[in-house]
């Protein structure tokens, strides 16, 4: 369809002609947007489905009645296959929190944007539904058992397939069953967006504006809060997941009250489900349209999953096994690797200096051990290391080395949990005693092992001036501690 359609309604709808019509940069579906400006600024689109744009039309005016910011249509062709909306702007959300996406390190504006609009979700999901006849929604009036195990095989075979990785059938039909009954246990009378991410969100005069809910229906509002905060490529670190989150569950108990502890534990498999869909989406779209870019959204994904996994679902072992398989595919696993964080503990003698960064980053934590009361001073423990038991005994006896480690842990943990938020790849931390003997061998030996136990961290440890090197690989499928309700 041409866009002079859109011309004639733009003349029949302000009374002059647009002064210029401009197309505008496409998504993922089959629509196409133009801008038309003159006395007014007016958003055309051409739609592919007459359904698929009446839902647009009924919800927009449907969600308009209830004061939620979405776009007018003003103007509507005879076949209903083209219409005119009023025009948010050009700031997606995605764009306005770039700085953010890219450094894992959102600023206060940043965040007040993404606290606005997921605390607007809840008024979309339940004010919204109320008096909606969701008969009028595309492709479906709600999200049922076969829409899940559409979206389902849609990631069995586009994507899952596609890898080239085995699999048995039958034994992950038996888990996607279950998995569609866990979540229709959540089924509620709620309007589910569908597709709310931060590409469909527009701001506008610093507050988020509703676009492209035309997939929407009724069903459970969990689906919504996946789709968001775990967008493939929003790069939220969990913390500011869990913060938004709070303020998600303190919206939502406007309307209904909340069991915390169930709602994280069932937004989990909401979440498991909402990754596989868009891998689907992303191998139907990378392998076999053969559009690149969506490919490049993959690793993203990946990487959530491979967070997700990180505390198991028993509900579905084979399928759980299948999904560990899949992230540590080479083509996964060796990006992931690049961009997962290496921590380098040392231990040293200060009179042969304090160890250079080797992987250029200028160095990190340095941890002067020398005021903790010395085992070196005392004949008994020369022949020994902070390694053996004598002089470890010697150090934890007055607790002197309990307490410095304590303040370095705190230091440390807060560091490396942004590192890995923000996708740094090295830290460096060094203790450092007089002889690089007993305490600064004892400290860097504890914090090696707990940074890869709590983390789950790649952890290099060398004992300078002992000549002992050790390698703490972080672990396929353990549980990272500290890192939410999520993971």
């Amino acid at each position: 369809m041409e866009p002079d359609i859109l011309k004639r309604l733009y003349r029949q709808h302000v009374g002059v002609d647009a002064s210029q019509i401009q197309e505008l940069p496409s998504s993922g579906s089959n629509r196409r947007y133009f801008r038309l400006t003159g006395e007014q600024t007016l958003i055309g689109v051409l739609g592919t489905c007459c359904p698929e744009n009446e839902a647009f039309i009924y919800l927009a005016e449907h969600f308009r009645d209830k004061g939620l910011p979405v776009p007018q249509v003003v103007a509507i062709s005879d076949d209903r296959m083209a219409y005119l909306q009023t025009d948010f702007g050009d700031t997606l959300l995605f764009n306005a929190i770039e700085k953010g996406r890219k450094t894992a390190a959102f600023s206060v504006d940043e965040r007040e944007l993404l606290v606005k609009t997921i605390r607007l979700l809840p008024d979309v999901q339940f004010a919204g539904a109320v008096g909606l006849d969701f008969s009028k929604c595309y492709p479906a009036p709600q999200f049922d058992v076969r829409s899940i195990m559409w979206d389902l095989n849609y990631f069995k075979y586009c994507f899952l397939k596609a890898t080239g990785l085995d699999f048995d059938e039958g034994r992950l039909e038996d888990d996607f069953q279950t998995l569609a009954k866990v979540l229709m246990r959540s089924q509620s009378s709620t309007f589910m967006y569908r597709d709310f991410q931060s590409r469909n969100v527009m701001i506008k005069d610093g507050e988020p504006h509703l676009i492209d809910f035309q997939g929407g229906r009724c069903g459970p509002f969990y689906y919504d809060v996946a789709s968001f905060l775990w967008q493939a490529k929003a790069g939220f670190p969990q913390s500011l997941r869990e913060e938004l989150l709070k303020h998600y569950i303190d919206a939502l108990r406007k309307y209904k009250p909340v069991d915390e502890d169930y709602f994280y534990e069932q937004l989990r498999h909401f979440v498991l489900f909402r990754i596989m869909q868009v891998l689907g989406a992303y191998g139907f779209r990378g392998y076999f349209e053969k559009k690149p870019h969506f490919m490049q959204s993959v690793p993203y994904a990946i990487a959530n999953l491979k967070e997700l996994l990180q505390k198991d679902f028993p509900e579905y072992p084979y399928l759980q096994e299948m999904l560990w398989k899949l992230v540590n595919l080479k083509q996964f696993s060796d990006d992931m690797q690049r961009r997962q964080l290496t921590v380098r503990v040392m231990s040293f003698a200060y009179k042969k200096g304090i160890p250079n960064d080797a992987s250029g980053n200028g160095g990190g934590f340095v941890f002067d051990c020398r005021a903790v009361n010395n085992p070196g001073k005392y004949e008994r423990y020369k022949p020994f290391t902070g390694l053996d038991e004598q002089v470890i005994n010697f150090l934890e006896e007055d607790g002197e080395i309990t307490v410095f480690l304590d303040h370095c842990n705190a230091l440390v943990d807060a560091s490396v949990k942004r590192y890995m938020e923000r996708g740094f790849t090295n830290l460096m931390i060094a203790f450092g005693c007089t002889g690089g003997q007993h305490r600064s061998v004892y400290c860097a030996q504890h914090m090696a092992e707990r940074l890869n136990r709590k983390f789950n961290v790649k952890v290099e440890l060398v004992h300078r001036e002992q000549n002992i090197e050790q390698t703490f690989e972080s672990r396929a499928a353990s549980t990272v501690a500290d890192s939410g309700n999520l993971a």
